[in-house]
């Protein structure tokens, strides 16, 4: 997948935003990668803040939306994964200073 591609992609997942923070899941350090094969499938690794997160099946609604808009893409796969678990350090300087976290 070439670099423009890319961030295409997480440009359009930089609009699912986490119910419950209200920051973008790219922003959040939620999504690990993203990879396109040549079938169009794009497979989106990616967690969430915590385990028993409620709202899981809305987010993942949300991603496959999100990239439905890119033409490249054909299918969107969201793989749900708790290791590494996430923490506060993978979240980008923005999201930190949006909620206050040092």
């Amino acid at each position: 997948m070439d670099e423009a591609l890319k961030e295409n992609i997480y440009g359009a997942l930089e609009q699912v935003i986490d119910p419950e923070l209200g920051i973008d899941i790219v922003n959040l350090g939620l999504v690990y990668d993203v990879d396109l094969n040549d079938d169009g499938v794009a497979k989106v690794t990616m967690t969430l803040t915590s385990m028993g997160c409620p709202l899981a099946p809305i987010i993942v609604d949300q991603v496959q939306a999100a990239l439905a808009d890119i033409p490249e893409v054909k299918q969107t796969e969201v793989d749900i994964v708790w290791s590494p678990p996430w923490t506060k350090d993978k979240m980008s300087r923005y999201a930190k200073i949006a909620l206050g976290v040092t």
